[in-house]
């Protein structure tokens, strides 16, 4: 009877990664496009491994500039638009191990919020928290860099699963070993904890090139830091 319970948990655990990966599948011809492009940018110009890649959704594959902004730090994004925390699970082997990084940077969760069938914080988590297992078994000195999910002023209503989702996010970087937690959050908001809106394009939700400027200002110096880490410790 025991077994049979402790079955039973571990199918209920783990349904929301089952549902993820289903839903991912279904959503490919969606991404099809943005993974034929990297495949082309790779044959053109192949990164060299054990760089630092950036993955999640449209707020990292609308940085642009990313690459020129972290330089000479040698940065390469694949982030790919409308995507969540699912779909970063089944594209894994095309982003991590293809590229070998020595950092990854992720952003992704908030359009989980967001869909019609949004998921609650602790399920999105769980899959968040998968992407970081992944990466550990399949290299244990990777480090792992979490942006927090943006508090963005067309999601008002969905401010506090925001950050129930970001804090639980923070308490796995806190106990996992290379793993690291940015708020940036603080960039993106006035004097009085507004959101300013103008970093924000017509949609409240993705932003104007100066936002990004206030990423690199968060960003690059943990990206440093952890560069000279990793290249110490070779």
């Amino acid at each position: 009877m025991k077994t049979l319970r402790l079955l039973a948990t571990f199918a209920l655990s783990a349904l929301p990664l089952m549902r993820a990966a289903d839903a991912a599948a279904q959503r490919w011809t969606q991404y099809e496009p943005s993974f034929k492009a990297f495949a082309e940018q790779d044959a053109a110009k192949p990164f060299p491994k054990g760089g630092i890649l950036f993955v999640g959704s449209s707020i990292f594959r609308q940085w642009t500039t990313v690459a020129d902004q972290m330089a000479p730090l040698p940065v390469l994004n694949r982030a790919f638009g409308g995507s969540r925390t699912g779909d970063q699970i089944a594209r894994f082997d095309q982003l991590v191990p293809r590229y070998a990084p020595r950092i990854v940077v992720y952003y992704c969760g908030s359009n989980d919020l967001k869909a019609k069938d949004a998921d609650t914080p602790p399920v999105i988590f769980a899959r968040f928290k998968e992407f970081s297992d992944r990466v550990r078994r399949w290299s244990p000195e990777t480090r792992v860099v979490y942006v927090t999910s943006t508090r963005s002023p067309d999601r008002v209503r969905k401010w506090e699963q925001v950050d129930h989702f970001n804090a639980l996010v923070r308490a796995h970087c806190a106990a996992t070993p290379h793993h690291h937690f940015i708020d940036i959050n603080p960039a993106l908001v006035d004097d009085n904890g507004h959101p300013r809106l103008d970093l924000y394009q017509k949609d409240k939700l993705h932003f104007h090139p100066p936002a990004y400027e206030g990423f690199t200002v968060v960003i690059r110096p943990v990206l440093e830091r952890l560069w000279a880490e990793v290249n110490a410790a070779k």
